[in-house]
């Protein structure tokens, strides 16, 4: 079943996010396993949010565990996830 995961991450930047992301995708794993699509932005109250969706809360948590190396180098300690059902998830379709 896939999910929604929204990260919470009071006091996040930026800058700090854009780092996060340049160390994740230079991952070899990178992209996980699982993986579906990913959105990140100001959480309007000097945080950051992110939301993604993932084919499982397994193939997300085991994302974290992988990553967590990679969020503590980039001064990311603490999140605050939720995961809920997604009954539907639509992407854009790669053009032909």
């Amino acid at each position: 079943m896939a999910v929604i995961v929204t990260v919470e991450i009071p006091g996040g930047t930026q800058e700090q996010y854009e780092e996060t992301t340049r160390l994740l995708q230079a991952a070899e794993w990178f992209p996980p396993a699982g993986f579906i699509a990913h959105a990140a932005g100001p959480d309007g109250s000097g945080g950051w949010r992110i939301v993604d969706f993932w084919e499982s809360e397994g193939d997300f948590h085991a994302f974290v565990e992988k990553a967590r190396p990679i969020f503590d180098r980039g001064g990311v300690r603490t999140i605050l996830p939720t995961v809920q059902e997604a009954v539907s998830v639509m992407v854009r379709p790669e053009p032909k």
